[in-house]
């Protein structure tokens, strides 16, 4: 399995990528640090799950999905934030995400949220899944 992780900072990507790669099934973890660069990997690499920070420099993760999903529109995409107010989830669920995690909750829910979208289900905070 590949997957693109899109943040702009590195340490995130990192360990993003660190806890991705602890699951067996997990090929590569590419990265890329804004926004732009997520769309051309997105494009070239053809991914199996996305996962897209909101605060990308550029375009913000909410653009990048919408024009990833113009492309690859069967792709799952996690968004990434460390906001998780109603407007973040919202658009997170409009942009066609799968789903959303809290960088603050990152190292208790991602592997949980990426088996979720992978057999194709949704992964939100709240309970209107």
């Amino acid at each position: 399995m590949r997957i693109l992780v899109a943040d702009d900072h590195e340490t995130v990507r990192k360990g993003v990528c660190s806890i991705l790669q602890s699951r067996m099934d997990i090929e590569s973890c590419a990265e890329a640090s804004n926004g732009q660069d997520a769309i051309e990997k997105a494009s070239e690499l053809k991914p199996d799950l996305i996962i897209l920070d909101v605060s990308l420099p550029g375009l913000d993760g909410f653009a990048v999905a919408r024009q990833i999903r113009t492309f690859l529109p069967e792709v799952p995409m996690l968004i990434l934030s460390m906001h998780d107010a109603p407007t973040v989830l919202g658009e997170a669920r409009r942009v066609g995400a799968q789903g959303f995690v809290s960088k603050m909750e990152i190292s208790n829910v991602l592997l949980e949220a990426v088996a979720a979208v992978l057999q194709g289900q949704t992964f939100f905070p709240d309970s209107n899944t």
